[in-house]
């Protein structure tokens, strides 16, 4: 279902080869494949007929979506220069090789043609399908987590604008809660 040697192409994400092979997903059906994440993860989850090899990519999906912060920073998916790019590729190539192995379940091959029909009518709509960038041709592998570049971010600035609005806001709820939830209560002597 999964496994291939599309992990032959490389990966600058180093590291094991060992796990699954995902295979690339260009930078198009990202955008589409990214609005249409969390209806596939609800019918992953509700998936009756699994195997090993469908938990295990499904299971590295959602990893990696926590990783790339929950797909919360701006550009990740549209934006190449994101650092937040390249694991983003990561999450959503294996949300669409969860998709496309839940055509072949019975119970719910129904629901993710639905899901397909209306991703590829997006495409054309929208005239993604030949849209690529540095990324789209890397596939993955469910042995390396693909972590943002941390390093690029201060030269993002979408990605550094957001981080310092998130450190100040989080510095904020501190400087503001009450003393009495900073300090522990003195225990009365009754």
């Amino acid at each position: 279902m999964f496994i291939g040697n599309a992990f032959g192409h490389g990966s600058s994400s180093g590291g094991s080869d060992t796990g699954l092979d995902i295979p690339a997903i260009s930078h198009g059906e990202m955008a589409i494949i990214s609005e249409y994440r969390s209806s596939i993860s609800m019918l992953a989850s509700r998936a009756a007929d699994t195997n090993e090899s469908f938990r295990r990519v499904l299971n590295y999906a959602e990893i990696q979506y926590s990783y790339c912060l929950w797909g919360r920073m701006p550009g990740s998916v549209t934006d190449e220069e994101s650092p937040f790019n390249q694991c983003a590729h990561a999450y959503l190539a294996a949300t669409k090789a969860v998709l496309l192995a839940m055509r072949e379940m019975p119970r719910e091959a129904t629901a993710a043609g639905e899901i397909i029909s209306a991703i590829d009518a997006e495409m054309a709509g929208r005239g993604l399908a030949f849209i690529t960038c540095q990324f789209s041709g890397e596939a993955f592998n469910t042995a390396n987590i693909v972590k943002p570049s941390w390093s690029k971010v201060p030269l993002h600035p979408a990605s550094m604008a957001s981080l310092t609005g998130l450190a100040a806001m989080l510095g904020l709820a501190i400087l503001t809660l009450p003393r009495r939830f900073l300090r522990p209560k003195a225990q009365s002597s009754e």
